[in-house]
Protein backbone atom coordinates (compact mmCIF):
# COMPACT_ATOMS: atom_id res chain seq x y z
CA UNK A 1 0.00 0.00 0.00
CA UNK A 2 1.11 3.39 -0.73
CA UNK A 3 2.40 5.40 2.30
CA UNK A 4 2.94 8.56 0.46
CA UNK A 5 7.11 10.03 0.92
CA UNK A 6 6.37 12.59 3.61
CA UNK A 7 4.28 14.80 5.06
CA UNK A 8 3.49 17.10 1.90
CA UNK A 9 0.14 18.30 0.50
CA UNK A 10 0.22 14.97 -1.61
CA UNK A 11 1.60 12.85 0.75
CA UNK A 12 -0.12 9.04 0.43
CA UNK A 13 -1.41 10.12 -3.09
CA UNK A 14 0.21 7.73 -5.98
CA UNK A 15 0.55 9.77 -8.86
CA UNK A 16 1.19 8.38 -12.43
CA UNK A 17 3.71 10.38 -15.08
CA UNK A 18 3.12 9.84 -18.59
CA UNK A 19 6.03 11.22 -20.93
CA UNK A 20 8.06 11.13 -17.61
CA UNK A 21 11.55 11.08 -19.64
CA UNK A 22 11.27 14.37 -21.39
CA UNK A 23 12.17 17.87 -19.51
CA UNK A 24 8.61 18.43 -18.25
CA UNK A 25 8.28 15.14 -17.29
CA UNK A 26 11.25 15.43 -15.19
CA UNK A 27 10.41 18.57 -13.58
CA UNK A 28 6.33 16.83 -13.18
CA UNK A 29 8.56 13.87 -11.30
CA UNK A 30 10.52 16.30 -9.21
CA UNK A 31 7.47 18.39 -7.74
CA UNK A 32 5.33 15.70 -7.29
CA UNK A 33 8.22 13.66 -4.88
CA UNK A 34 8.90 16.76 -3.33
CA UNK A 35 4.92 17.19 -2.54
CA UNK A 36 5.00 13.78 -0.94
CA UNK A 37 3.50 11.62 -3.51
CA UNK A 38 4.34 8.49 -5.06
CA UNK A 39 5.28 8.85 -8.17
CA UNK A 40 5.46 6.26 -10.90
CA UNK A 41 6.86 7.74 -14.77
CA UNK A 42 6.56 6.14 -17.66
CA UNK A 43 8.40 6.40 -20.89
CA UNK A 44 8.64 4.76 -24.69
CA UNK A 45 12.97 5.22 -23.88
CA UNK A 46 14.30 3.48 -20.78
CA UNK A 47 17.41 5.74 -20.32
CA UNK A 48 15.98 8.23 -20.06
CA UNK A 49 13.63 7.58 -18.05
CA UNK A 50 15.72 5.99 -15.56
CA UNK A 51 17.43 9.68 -15.79
CA UNK A 52 14.61 11.17 -14.43
CA UNK A 53 14.06 9.08 -11.97
CA UNK A 54 17.27 8.83 -10.49
CA UNK A 55 17.15 12.56 -10.59
CA UNK A 56 13.86 12.74 -8.59
CA UNK A 57 14.88 10.37 -6.14
CA UNK A 58 18.18 12.44 -5.68
CA UNK A 59 16.55 15.67 -5.21
CA UNK A 60 14.22 14.35 -2.32
CA UNK A 61 16.23 11.48 -0.60
CA UNK A 62 13.45 8.61 0.37
CA UNK A 63 11.24 9.65 -1.92
CA UNK A 64 9.58 6.87 -3.76
CA UNK A 65 9.87 7.40 -7.37
CA UNK A 66 10.07 4.30 -9.96
CA UNK A 67 9.60 4.01 -13.85
CA UNK A 68 8.03 1.57 -16.42
CA UNK A 69 8.65 1.89 -20.08
CA UNK A 70 5.34 1.58 -21.23
CA UNK A 71 4.31 1.64 -24.82
CA UNK A 72 1.44 3.66 -24.44
CA UNK A 73 0.23 3.36 -28.40
CA UNK A 74 -0.71 -0.35 -27.20
CA UNK A 75 -3.76 0.12 -25.07
CA UNK A 76 -3.18 -3.44 -23.67
CA UNK A 77 0.50 -1.98 -22.45
CA UNK A 78 -1.25 1.20 -20.56
CA UNK A 79 -3.95 -1.41 -18.97
CA UNK A 80 -1.47 -3.46 -17.38
CA UNK A 81 0.51 -0.41 -16.40
CA UNK A 82 -2.32 0.61 -14.44
CA UNK A 83 -3.17 -2.44 -13.20
CA UNK A 84 0.24 -3.03 -12.06
CA UNK A 85 0.03 0.73 -10.28
CA UNK A 86 -2.80 -0.35 -8.41
CA UNK A 87 -1.58 -4.16 -7.70
CA UNK A 88 2.23 -2.50 -6.37
CA UNK A 89 0.49 0.61 -4.24
CA UNK A 90 -2.72 -0.09 -3.77
CA UNK A 91 -4.34 3.02 -5.41
CA UNK A 92 -4.04 5.76 -8.00
CA UNK A 93 -4.97 9.21 -7.81
CA UNK A 94 -3.53 10.60 -10.74
CA UNK A 95 -2.72 10.23 -14.47
CA UNK A 96 -0.79 13.15 -15.73
CA UNK A 97 -0.47 13.08 -19.66
CA UNK A 98 3.15 14.41 -21.16
CA UNK A 99 3.55 12.69 -23.89
CA UNK A 100 4.54 15.38 -26.50
CA UNK A 101 5.53 15.89 -30.28
CA UNK A 102 5.43 18.29 -32.80
CA UNK A 103 5.29 19.09 -36.64
CA UNK A 104 4.79 22.27 -38.83
CA UNK A 105 5.32 23.41 -41.97
CA UNK A 106 6.10 26.67 -43.72
CA UNK A 107 2.43 26.71 -44.75
CA UNK A 108 -0.93 25.72 -44.81
CA UNK A 109 -0.55 24.35 -48.21
CA UNK A 110 2.44 22.63 -47.30
CA UNK A 111 1.35 20.72 -44.56
CA UNK A 112 2.58 16.91 -44.68
CA UNK A 113 0.07 14.83 -44.13
CA UNK A 114 2.69 12.22 -42.86
CA UNK A 115 2.51 14.89 -39.70
CA UNK A 116 -0.71 13.98 -38.93
CA UNK A 117 0.04 10.53 -38.89
CA UNK A 118 2.25 10.85 -36.61
CA UNK A 119 1.22 13.23 -34.07
CA UNK A 120 -2.60 11.36 -34.35
CA UNK A 121 -0.11 8.70 -32.48
CA UNK A 122 1.69 10.42 -30.15
CA UNK A 123 -0.90 13.43 -28.97
CA UNK A 124 -4.32 11.23 -29.73
CA UNK A 125 -3.65 7.77 -29.22
CA UNK A 126 -1.97 7.79 -26.11
CA UNK A 127 -4.15 10.18 -24.40
CA UNK A 128 -7.32 7.49 -25.39
CA UNK A 129 -5.50 4.84 -24.39
CA UNK A 130 -4.50 6.25 -20.62
CA UNK A 131 -7.41 7.87 -19.90
CA UNK A 132 -9.90 4.69 -20.97
CA UNK A 133 -6.77 2.49 -18.54
CA UNK A 134 -7.17 5.00 -15.57
CA UNK A 135 -10.51 5.55 -15.63
CA UNK A 136 -12.08 3.01 -12.99
CA UNK A 137 -8.83 3.95 -10.79
CA UNK A 138 -9.00 7.79 -10.92
CA UNK A 139 -13.01 7.14 -10.18
CA UNK A 140 -11.98 4.92 -6.94
CA UNK A 141 -9.93 7.69 -5.46
CA UNK A 142 -11.15 10.06 -3.37
CA UNK A 143 -8.94 12.87 -5.33
CA UNK A 144 -8.68 11.30 -8.37
CA UNK A 145 -6.86 13.56 -11.40
CA UNK A 146 -6.63 13.17 -15.28
CA UNK A 147 -4.31 15.76 -16.31
CA UNK A 148 -3.13 16.67 -20.01
CA UNK A 149 -0.69 19.40 -21.26
CA UNK A 150 -2.06 21.19 -24.21
CA UNK A 151 -1.52 23.95 -26.48
CA UNK A 152 -3.20 27.19 -27.12
CA UNK A 153 -2.91 26.56 -30.78
CA UNK A 154 -5.56 23.68 -30.02
CA UNK A 155 -8.03 27.14 -29.74
CA UNK A 156 -6.58 29.25 -32.34
CA UNK A 157 -4.76 27.36 -34.84
CA UNK A 158 -2.11 29.29 -37.33
CA UNK A 159 -1.68 28.04 -40.95
CA UNK A 160 1.47 25.99 -40.52
CA UNK A 161 0.61 23.96 -37.38
CA UNK A 162 -2.49 22.43 -38.43
CA UNK A 163 -1.72 18.77 -38.09
CA UNK A 164 -0.48 20.02 -34.48
CA UNK A 165 -3.47 22.33 -34.23
CA UNK A 166 -6.01 19.44 -34.62
CA UNK A 167 -4.05 16.81 -32.66
CA UNK A 168 -4.10 18.69 -29.70
CA UNK A 169 -7.82 20.11 -30.42
CA UNK A 170 -8.77 16.18 -30.22
CA UNK A 171 -6.82 15.36 -27.10
CA UNK A 172 -8.82 18.33 -25.25
CA UNK A 173 -12.46 17.38 -26.58
CA UNK A 174 -11.38 13.65 -25.47
CA UNK A 175 -10.11 14.70 -22.24
CA UNK A 176 -13.09 17.07 -22.00
CA UNK A 177 -15.34 13.58 -22.35
CA UNK A 178 -13.54 11.91 -19.21
CA UNK A 179 -14.45 14.77 -17.68
CA UNK A 180 -18.02 14.61 -18.47
CA UNK A 181 -17.76 11.13 -17.25
CA UNK A 182 -16.79 11.76 -14.21
CA UNK A 183 -19.18 14.50 -13.57
CA UNK A 184 -21.96 12.18 -14.39
CA UNK A 185 -20.17 9.32 -12.00
CA UNK A 186 -20.96 11.89 -9.02
CA UNK A 187 -24.34 12.68 -9.60
CA UNK A 188 -25.70 15.48 -7.01
CA UNK A 189 -23.04 15.15 -5.38
CA UNK A 190 -21.02 16.56 -7.46
CA UNK A 191 -17.70 14.49 -9.50
CA UNK A 192 -15.24 13.03 -6.86
CA UNK A 193 -12.69 12.20 -9.47
CA UNK A 194 -12.00 15.34 -12.37
CA UNK A 195 -10.14 15.39 -15.59
CA UNK A 196 -8.92 18.82 -16.56
CA UNK A 197 -6.58 20.84 -18.92
CA UNK A 198 -3.46 22.22 -18.76
CA UNK A 199 -2.86 25.30 -21.56
CA UNK A 200 0.62 26.87 -22.57
CA UNK A 201 1.43 28.83 -25.39
CA UNK A 202 4.99 26.74 -25.30
CA UNK A 203 7.02 25.30 -22.92
CA UNK A 204 10.76 26.08 -22.30
CA UNK A 205 13.49 24.75 -20.30
CA UNK A 206 17.20 25.38 -19.13
CA UNK A 207 18.71 23.37 -21.86
CA UNK A 208 17.08 25.48 -24.45
CA UNK A 209 17.82 28.43 -23.10
CA UNK A 210 21.34 27.70 -23.47
CA UNK A 211 20.73 26.30 -26.94
CA UNK A 212 19.62 29.82 -27.88
CA UNK A 213 21.01 32.29 -24.76
CA UNK A 214 19.05 35.36 -26.98
CA UNK A 215 15.97 34.16 -27.56
CA UNK A 216 13.21 35.99 -25.56
CA UNK A 217 10.73 32.51 -25.22
CA UNK A 218 8.02 35.34 -25.08
CA UNK A 219 4.67 34.03 -23.70
CA UNK A 220 6.41 30.54 -23.08
CA UNK A 221 6.05 28.41 -20.31
CA UNK A 222 8.91 27.13 -18.57
CA UNK A 223 8.53 23.40 -16.92
CA UNK A 224 8.81 23.71 -13.60
CA UNK A 225 6.06 26.19 -13.30
CA UNK A 226 4.14 24.02 -15.41
CA UNK A 227 5.11 20.85 -12.63
CA UNK A 228 4.21 23.62 -9.82
CA UNK A 229 0.72 24.30 -11.82
CA UNK A 230 0.52 20.12 -11.66
CA UNK A 231 0.92 19.90 -8.05
CA UNK A 232 -1.73 22.90 -7.55
CA UNK A 233 -4.45 21.20 -9.21
CA UNK A 234 -5.23 18.42 -6.29
CA UNK A 235 -5.70 21.80 -3.97
CA UNK A 236 -8.42 22.21 -5.35
CA UNK A 237 -11.74 20.41 -5.62
CA UNK A 238 -12.59 18.28 -8.14
CA UNK A 239 -15.50 20.18 -8.84
CA UNK A 240 -13.70 22.85 -9.70
CA UNK A 241 -11.23 21.66 -11.68
CA UNK A 242 -12.91 18.68 -13.61
CA UNK A 243 -13.76 19.95 -17.13
CA UNK A 244 -12.15 23.20 -17.19
CA UNK A 245 -9.12 24.71 -19.25
CA UNK A 246 -6.63 25.85 -16.52
CA UNK A 247 -4.78 28.65 -18.97
CA UNK A 248 -1.28 29.32 -17.93
CA UNK A 249 -1.00 31.91 -20.90
CA UNK A 250 -2.59 34.48 -22.44
CA UNK A 251 -6.22 33.39 -23.56
CA UNK A 252 -6.11 33.72 -27.54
Amino acid sequence: MAQGNGNGALGGAVIAVAGAGGPAGRAALMRLAEAGAVVVGSDADPQRLAEAVDAARYAHGGATVVGDTVDLLDPQAARDWAGRIEKDFGRVDGLVHLVGGWRGSASFAQTDLADWELLEKLLIRTVQHTSLAFFDGLQRSDRGRYLLTSAAGASQPTAGNAAYSASKAAAEAWTLAMADAFRKAGGEDGPRSAAAILVVKALVHDAMRAERPNAKFAGFTDVTELAEAIAGVWDKPAGEVNGNRLWLTEKP
